[in-house]
């Protein structure tokens, strides 16, 4: 069971529509799902909110500490109310992803996500779950620190916030860790549309002595 869900991002009007933020978008999102307001809690160096739920609390949070310092935030708040690292979900900016799309991974490297290197380093494992939302890449490594800061363009924002939203359908398979479940929730291909019947296939037989009306 998941227990603290966990989006990361920057705090700061500056930095509130750019790709980094992704992380903060889906709590902000799971947020008005659940209709719960992130507060400020300085003992968890956050924005937090508490959902009551028939299996226990549901922690959310959102830290204050920039990028780099994620995992002080994570680690402070899980260790007081004892969650084990395998029941937090890290919601993240994802380079190695398209915008649009949207992958789950349990454990695994940070691959250079300075959020995910501070919680490996805080909570001394990194066997947590991630949503990983993706924001594409600017196809130079040495491009990419500006990158993550920038807004992305207007087709690609779009495309990550549609994909923010594929996934809140899925959210009580989350929270129940069935994570293969909703892995094929989130990414099910729409059903395709039936081609059209042929002209006079289906439609009811005339009366007898009437014209078919055309």
């Amino acid at each position: 069971m998941i227990r603290l869900l966990v989006g990361l991002g920057n705090p700061g009007a500056e930095y509130e529509a750019t790709n980094h933020n992704a992380g903060f978008w889906w709590i902000d999102a799971v947020a008005r799902e659940l209709k719960a307001t992130l507060v400020p809690e300085r003992s968890y160096f956050g924005l937090v909110a508490r959902v009551n739920r028939q299996e226990g609390p549901l922690w959310l949070l959102e830290p204050q500490t920039y990028m780099n310092l994620s995992g002080k935030s994570v680690a402070a708040l899980a260790r007081f109310f004892k969650i084990a690292p395998n029941e937090v979900l890290v919601a993240h900016d994802e380079l190695d992803l398209l915008p649009g799309q949207v992958k789950i991974k349990f454990g695994g490297g940070h691959a250079g996500h300075n959020g995910l290197r501070d919680i490996h380093a805080q909570l001394g494992t990194p066997d947590y779950w991630r949503l990983r939302l993706g924001i594409g890449h600017p196809g130079v490594k040495a491009e990419v620190v500006d990158y993550v800061l920038r807004k992305p363009k207007p087709e690609a924002r779009d495309a990550i916030h549609e994909c923010i939203h594929r996934t809140l359908p899925a959210l009580d398979l989350l929270l129940e860790a069935n994570m293969e479940r909703a892995n094929m929730k989130i990414n099910a291909k729409p059903p395709r549309p039936k081609p059209p019947r042929p002209e006079g296939v289906g439609k009811p037989a005339a009366p007898a002595g009437e014209t078919p009306s055309t």
